[in-house]
């Protein structure tokens, strides 16, 4: 077995470092971004990327870039909501979503403000949802961003690092133990448990505020390029 995983792991690596970093980023983004989060498998990119870092210089490289291309997917996501929102929600494609996911999305913003910004980039469907809710809403952008970014540093450093520890690990190995590729697709499997079980605990936090009552906050003028932004309702540690 440990022969097909070289096989593969040789692959991944004869990918061009620019190139695969570039396409973990652009993946990460479609990945954050209405819509196309819920079909592109940006997590599973990312992790593969992760296993073809052999340096430093590559692992940085690879989280700064999966960082950004988080932002700029959820950016852009913030944006499709402020201008298009309603009309997407509305549409066909929109209806696709299920009204039920815009409610629970609304509902826990309305909850829990900046808090459910962070909390939505690691439960499932919510990730690519909550930045176009957001965009709908009076939450101003940096104060999005603010707990936006924690959240995406958070996720790039835990996919890298145990993509890049796990494939560093088993090449240290791999020529004294047969089974060494096993030791490795353990890793890995018990990594995406551990994600399922942190995503299904968080889905059911997510879940106490599914009220099905609560609304966004009312979207009001802009001012210095950002909407203002009064403190979501019951909540006091929002901004």
């Amino acid at each position: 077995m440990n022969e097909v995983l070289d096989a593969v792991l040789a692959l991944i690596e004869g990918v061009d470092p620019v190139l695969r970093t570039a396409l973990a980023g652009l993946f990460i983004m479609l990945e954050t971004t209405i819509l196309l989060g819920l079909v592109v498998p940006g997590d599973t990119v990312v992790l593969v990327a992760s296993t073809a870092v052999d340096s430093p210089a590559e692992y940085w490289a690879l989280v700064i870039t999966v960082i950004v291309g988080a932002l700029a997917g959820a950016s852009l996501g913030f944006a499709i909501g402020r201008f298009f929102g309603p009309r997407l929600r509305a549409s066909r494609l929109g209806q696709r979503i299920g009204e039920k996911n815009w409610r629970r999305a609304e509902s826990f913003l309305a909850h829990r403000g900046g808090i459910a910004v962070f909390i939505s980039r690691f439960v499932p469907v919510l990730h690519s949802l909550t930045p176009l809710v957001v965009g709908m809403s009076a939450l101003r952008y940096r104060t999005f961003m603010l707990w936006l970014t924690p959240a995406c540093v958070i996720w790039a450093f835990a996919y890298v690092s145990v993509g890049s520890a796990a494939a560093e690990g088993y090449r240290s190995i791999a020529g004294q133990l047969d089974f060494a590729a096993l030791i490795f697709v353990g890793v890995i499997i018990g990594f995406w448990l551990l994600v399922f079980a942190v995503k299904k605990l968080l889905d059911r936090y997510v879940g106490r505020y599914d009220d099905g009552d609560a609304v966004v906050l009312p979207h009001t003028e802009k001012r210095g390029g950002h909407p203002s932004a009064p403190a979501p309702q019951s909540s006091s540690d929002d901004d």
